[in-house]
């Protein structure tokens, strides 16, 4: 026999004998009773998988039967069925979150389809996926050996998340684990098409949008005095984590269009977000902005200055007549009072949000044990990031622009990865401090794990002497100095870095949307 019980609750109970009959041959269990006062009373003697319960009984009706029954067993699903088709009925029932709806009179077969949704969901999504991954395994694997340009990868690395966050769902290990095995092949073939191709996109017109020129490219086609636009930057934002949280937003706005752009190297703050507000490489921002740019053994924050890089290029552009506000927050409270002084941005043709906290969710992964914990892998990091969003100030925001008539751009500046395996370097003393870069001079490392830059120049980054370099970790390696090797590497191995090559630093979201 099944271990599925069903409790059928209707006046008319002896009418559906035939349904009954049907399920009964498919070996579920079926109580029946004819009134919500005897449905109340079974519940309370017996567990059930499912209530199906009509909606018009004498007595306590299919509603005020539900609302008791859920007091008693709140996450028992309940199907309600009726003969009313009465717009009212249904957002009650509803809203009192029952498990389905059907609309008399009802066959065999729409029962059965209720329950296989409601008791059998998770077990045939996860065949299904897995099926379905099964097939697109190799596809993705022939996709992984043609990918030959940087649409053809950011296509490659969406697919990819997709099914990441596709098989997350699912209770197949197996399945993961080959996805993982694809991740970092691909971004072992990603490392390679990097070696091969990123200092021939400067002055190209065959290149992708990149920091440096997203703000003239992406952002100000969409400006207009006309509609306000909310620009927000959300720090160290990878593209699984804005897919994560998408669906959160588009309650209040719809997407216009998204796509995906290049981070310049290093994925870095000071050198990528910089690049997005001036405009500029960092070897020009050096060159032309000597009291704003910081090199990374220069004293002193290293992002002071992007307000001041955003008028400059504004001003470059042609765009100065634009009323524009920049605003960066850092913690709880300055989003809080960005909240509350949100109304008087709607005057402003340009307002920029640049948001930090994932960028610090990221570093306490490394500093603070508690968030070792939460954010142990890039599932738990995507459901942390999720759960911060629903409650944070930046949504409040959001919602305030909606209300407001705002055109939404939501961007980042880097992603972010997990870094599992060491790479021995070695440097002097002025070698910056960075886990997945090092610039400085006479640097010592393994050629196969690395990009380098022996001449920066080559890819427009400053030369802090005649002989200093830049290096950059590919994949999932990580930087380590020989000296106290094994603390280093125990203390940073699966913690979140940036700064290197991998797909998940690199290839980052761009998404306008437009207010439902």
């Amino acid at each position: 026999m099944s271990n599925i019980n069903i409790l059928w609750v209707d006046d008319e109970i002896d009418l559906l004998k035939p349904h009954i009959l049907f399920l009964e041959k498919k070996n579920y269990n079926v109580t029946t009773c004819q009134s919500g006062t005897e449905a109340i009373e079974i519940i309370d003697d017996k567990n059930f998988d499912i209530v199906f319960l009509d909606e018009n009984m004498p007595g306590l009706t299919g509603l005020e039967t539900l609302a008791e029954i859920k007091e008693k067993r709140a996450n028992i699903p309940v199907v309600m069925i009726t003969k009313s088709e009465e717009e009212y009925i249904m957002e009650e029932a509803i809203g009192s979150k029952i498990a389905d709806y059907l609309i008399k009179p009802v066959n065999p077969n729409q029962i059965l389809l209720s329950l296989k949704k409601n008791l059998d969901h998770t077990r045939l999504v996860s065949e299904k996926t897995t099926s379905n991954y099964q097939q697109e395994f190799r596809k993705i694997a022939m996709d992984l050996s043609m990918v030959n340009t940087f649409d053809e990868w950011s296509s490659l690395y969406q697919k990819l998340i997709y099914w990441e966050m596709e098989l997350e769902n699912i209770d197949d290990p197996a399945m993961f684990e080959i996805l993982e095995s694809q991740k970092n092949e691909a971004n072992s073939q990603f490392g390679k098409f990097i070696d091969k191709n990123y200092a021939t996109w400067f002055g190209s017109s065959n290149a992708p949008t990149m920091s440096h020129n997203l703000f003239r490219e992406r952002v100000v086609p969409e400006l207009s005095k006309e509609q306000p636009t909310l620009f927000i930057v959300i720090d160290n934002l990878r593209y699984d984590q804005w897919k994560a949280f998408e669906p959160i937003i588009q309650t209040y706005y719809k997407k216009e269009y998204e796509s995906p752009y290049y981070s310049i190297l290093p994925t870095a703050t000071q050198y990528a977000r910089n690049a997005i507000f001036s405009g500029l490489m960092p070897s020009d921002m050096e060159r032309l902005h000597p009291n704003y740019w910081k090199n990374d053994t220069d004293e002193g924050g290293k992002n002071l200055f992007e307000n001041e890089f955003l008028q400059a290029q504004l001003k470059r552009l042609g765009l100065s007549h634009l009323k524009c506000e920049y605003s960066k927050i850092t913690n709880l409270k300055s989003g809080k009072k960005l909240v509350e002084n949100f109304k008087s941005k709607k005057e402003n043709d340009l307002t920029v949000v640049v948001y930090n906290f994932v960028d610090m969710l990221s570093h306490s992964k490394t500093e603070m044990e508690v968030v070792k914990e939460l954010a142990s892998n890039d599932k738990a990091y995507r459901s942390l990031t999720v759960s911060w969003f629903k409650n944070s100030p930046l949504l409040e925001i959001i919602q305030q622009a909606q209300q407001m008539g705002f055109k939404l751009i939501i961007t980042t500046d880097h992603g972010t990865i997990n870094v599992k395996s060491p790479s021995k370097v070695i440097g002097d003393r002025d070698t910056s401090l960075n886990l997945r870069y090092k610039t400085g001079r006479s640097l010592t490392y393994e050629n196969k794990d690395v990009y380098a830059a022996t001449n920066p120049k080559d890819i427009h980054l400053p030369s802090l002497s005649m002989s200093s370099s830049f290096i950059f970790a590919k994949g999932d390696l990580f930087f380590a100095y020989p000296n106290n090797y094994n603390h280093y590497v125990s203390y940073y191995r699966n913690t979140y870095q940036h700064g290197g090559v991998s797909l998940e630093e690199v290839i980052i979201p761009f998404a306008v949307l437009n207010p439902r």
